[in-house]
């Protein structure tokens, strides 16, 4: 991708908080004097992001991303060359945010049918992420690929994320009942010297391999070699990625909060969460960034979803995110968000100008509610629906604000994936937690080490086993 000065300028991503303060939604609205009266905590938080980025200790290396991985990212075109040119599949083992962030850009930034396309109209091998352990998904996905011709990146930096070690063994066992080196198809995502990875890659005789950083957690981390490589293999332009996340830092480097827009987001966020908005529906008006939403998701609940501060203070905080595609739920949730409880902020995503327009035939001629659509286009449709839906909301006195987009590309996909990790970071200091952590993921995955028997959690099993399921409740 080409990006001058002029073209980096007409892609900046821009934010409307309009509809969010009491110029259009009265008192149920933010105002201009809210916003004033937390100048001094959003400040705090600008401060302490950067005087704490790129700490390893603190999991605030991703905010270093765009700017050190020159090297990695030459390495990762040669291997994604490689692999375009040998395999037909490529398929990631993953979860988490090892599997959203890459199927996030998969589906941004390719064709929305692209495994359907012939070779000849596809920049890269077929592409699938196992994000899950249902055992009907991993079967079904063995009936559509070849796994002699299939290469598998496997993301875990610990090695022991049993999902993905779980699926782990069943394609290395499959690709050595078929004869096959099992190293010769295989690309790891993992720490640098730590963990089972590392070992199975000695075992094997070296598998290549890519460093997940230390201090990029797992919802950090698709601007790392976890994004980076499957998005290259792809034919994605990962440079110009990393150029539009540099960008939105530049832009996010002023302390000023209405200089700032990933500052600003946070702070309404941060008031609204504190006037009682616990549910945050992300809504593109894209099919292209449909996926964003599920990527966004998992930052913001893991991120924010905490039970006490740093200083140990008690609290349960948190905003649920809720995904919706417009124009498709329009039809289908937006009646909730309109006339339903007041508990919500929703969060546009806007497009101005679609890789298609797609023009619009008269006809119907005999049938207005049909032919005045004739003569437009279907971008004309979707942003017309856009805006309604957003006008719709504010007349109702509901909290939305927009998010726009010029274009769907690799610099303003970067762009946006930083913007929403610069205004979870601020938004977690605001509250004075532990953006960066998820003990309650945690607990959950070693109470299932303790129902399969791994050693070193006999306790839990026990514990398990008086608990649970009981017929006096049963119906």
């Amino acid at each position: 991708m080409k990006l001058t000065e002029t073209r980096k300028k007409e892609l900046r991503i821009t934010v409307d908080y309009t509809n969010m303060t009491d110029k259009y939604l009265g008192d149920k609205g933010i105002s201009h004097k809210t916003i004033e009266a937390h100048r001094k905590i959003a400040r705090a938080a600008h401060a302490y992001l950067a005087e704490n980025r790129g700490k390893d200790e603190l999991y605030t290396g991703w905010t270093e991303l765009p700017y050190n991985q020159d090297e990695i990212v030459a390495d990762i075109l040669e291997t994604a060359k490689a692999v375009r040119k040998k395999f037909e599949y490529f398929v990631v083992l993953g979860i988490g945010g090892s599997a959203l962030g890459p199927i996030m850009a998969f589906r941004a930034l390719c064709h929305l049918h692209y495994n359907d396309l012939p070779r000849s109209k596809r920049k890269g091998p077929k592409f699938y992420v196992e994000d899950n352990v249902d055992p009907v998904r991993m079967k079904e996905l063995l009936d559509v690929i070849d796994i002699k011709k299939t290469c598998f990146n496997v993301i875990s930096k610990s090695g022991a994320t049993s999902e993905t070690m779980a699926q782990y063994l069943i394609i290395s066992d499959l690709l050595k009942k078929a004869g096959e080196n099992v190293k010769d198809h295989l690309i790891f995502t993992t720490d640098a010297a730590r963990g089972n990875l590392v070992k199975i890659s000695k075992e094997l005789g070296g598998v290549k391999s890519y460093v997940l950083p230390d201090g990029v957690g797992g919802r950090f981390s698709e601007l790392s070699p976890v994004g980076l490589l499957p998005a290259a293999v792809l034919g994605i332009d990962i440079k110009a990625m990393l150029k539009g996340a540099a960008a939105m830092d530049k832009f996010c480097k002023s302390p000023d909060l209405y200089k700032n827009p990933a500052l600003m987001l946070a702070t309404l966020q941060y008031i609204a969460m504190q006037d009682g908005k616990n549910i945050n529906v992300i809504m593109p008006y894209s099919d292209n960034l449909q996926y964003v939403s599920d990527w966004f998701a998992q930052l913001w609940a893991e991120s924010l979803g905490k039970n006490i501060t740093l200083d140990g203070k008690p609290c349960h905080v948190g905003q649920t995110p809720v995904k919706a595609l417009g124009v498709t739920d329009q039809h289908s949730q937006v009646q909730l968000y309109t006339e339903g409880p007041y508990d919500k902020v929703i969060t546009f995503l806007s497009v101005g100008s679609y890789k298609e327009k797609t023009p619009i035939p008269r006809g119907c001629e005999n049938i207005p509610d049909v032919s005045f659509l004739g003569g437009h286009t279907m971008e004309e449709l979707i942003q017309a629906e856009n805006v309604a839906t957003a006008y719709a909301l504010t007349k109702a006195g509901r909290l939305n604000y927009t998010v726009f987009l010029p274009e769907v590309n690799e610099y303003t996909l970067g762009q946006l994936l930083f913007l929403f990790e610069m205004q979870t970071a601020y938004t977690g200091a605001m509250f004075n937690i532990d953006t960066y952590n998820q003990p309650g993921v945690e607990a959950g995955k070693k109470a299932t080490f303790a129902l399969l028997g791994k050693p070193g959690y006999e306790l839990q099993r026990r514990d398990l086993a008086s608990t649970g399921s009981d017929a006096e409740f049963m119906i």
